[in-house]
């Protein structure tokens, strides 16, 4: 893969696993911080609303929910950055290239599904924002385009020929090869949840639980959220999101637990706060920031986010309405088998944080680690 063999280029001497992990974490780890951030204040505006404090319908709201949601909105952009400049590539760029991903009369009609034509060659409707491997893998290959413009173009017009081709060339392969690609992904994965929950709900339950979270990293998830919409909009239900609801509280677990395990002041604060930002949904923090550069806690997550989803499927919850499974979100799923819900978000939490706090791995990373390239 592209993302793979860029990083390999530098620490050859990693296996690819520990290759991708550290990429994938790199890329993540100067925003972490500002993910929490974002995090809680779209928590907070959730529990205002669904105690009536604030109108989602006033334009306090309004203001608030765009600073809560502009991080994950925009995405994409934050990312070109980070990822061109783990991977070598001008993170200039990059961020150009992301926005085009973005831009507004292009992402209209691409949302909405439609097929584009560029020079005669469709692009497939794709949402972008929000994105994660899209870019990713256009951070990848413009690395490669600008090595490649580097060697061959003359210096005189290298300055700003180099970038017109590489938004040009990447540009068009990230429209055309990486969003699609992206998005297929992600709906054959839905399918086969589909298929398996028609089997048992128990055994879907198990299985979205433990891969749900290892599918944010490449942003598959969107996929069932889409289901999930979908499923609600039809039949005024939905059980994909109960099922993902226990990983989501075994992020933030599995942070807690990392926390108390660490002895660093300084790194101990964003176990906290990535914790607390997980258990209102955001668990990317978690994540990318604490339990997945470990990555023992991540298997940790895996396993109780199973488990969690398992029960969780023998509890038959159903989503009223649609919100990201979180702590403020679980009166959405009050009714059938509500009582058995919680439970299995507390068991979700409950093991990814007692294996954590069992297993045995490095839990002080040294800065100068974290912080390479």
């Amino acid at each position: 893969m592209m993302f793979a063999g860029v990083l390999a280029m530098t620490e050859k001497k990693k296996s690819a696993v520990n290759v991708m992990i550290d990429g994938i974490s790199g890329i993540f780890l100067p925003i972490v911080n500002l993910l929490s951030a974002a995090g809680i204040l779209k928590g907070v505006l959730a529990v205002l609303s669904a105690a009536s404090i604030l109108s989602a319908e006033s334009e306090t709201y309004l203001v608030l929910n765009a600073m809560g949601d502009s991080l994950f909105y925009f995405l994409p952009m934050i990312l070109a950055f980070t990822a061109a400049r783990k991977f070598g590539a001008n993170p200039f760029t990059a961020v150009v290239i992301a926005g085009v991903l973005l831009y507004p009369s292009l992402t209209a009609p691409l949302e909405a599904g439609n097929t584009i034509h560029f020079l005669g060659v469709p692009l497939k409707g794709v949402t972008y924002h929000s994105s994660v491997i899209p870019i990713i893998l256009a951070a990848g290959m413009l690395y490669f385009v600008e090595k490649l413009l580097d060697q061959v173009l003359p210096d005189l017009v290298k300055g700003f020929l180099a970038p017109l081709l590489s938004i040009l060339a990447v540009g068009f392969a990230t429209l055309f090869l990486f969003g699609p690609f992206g998005a297929l992904v992600g709906d054959v994965l839905a399918a086969g949840y589909g298929f398996v929950y028609n089997l048992s709900p128990v055994i879907a339950g198990f299985l979205l639980g433990s891969v749900i979270q290892p599918m944010v990293l490449f942003g598959f998830h969107w996929s069932f959220i889409l289901i999930g919409m979908n499923n609600i909009t039809v039949s005024g239900h939905d059980t994909v999101l109960a099922l993902m609801g226990p990983a989501v509280f075994a992020q933030s677990g599995a942070a807690l637990a990392v926390m108390i395990k660490s002895k660093d002041q300084s790194f101990r604060p964003i176990c906290a706060s990535a914790a607390l930002s997980a258990l209102f949904g955001i668990t990317e923090p978690a994540m990318f920031g604490v339990n997945l550069p470990r990555k023992k806690p991540m298997a940790a997550v895996c396993l109780g986010g199973g488990i969690g989803g398992a029960i969780a499927g023998i509890s038959g919850a159903q989503a009223m309405s649609f919100a990201f499974p979180s702590l403020a979100a679980l009166p959405v799923f009050y009714g059938q088998g509500f009582d058995l819900y919680l439970v299995s978000c507390l068991t979700g939490f409950a093991i990814s944080f007692a294996a954590t706090l069992f297993l045995k791995f490095q839990v002080d990373i040294p800065i100068e680690r974290e912080q390479k390239h």
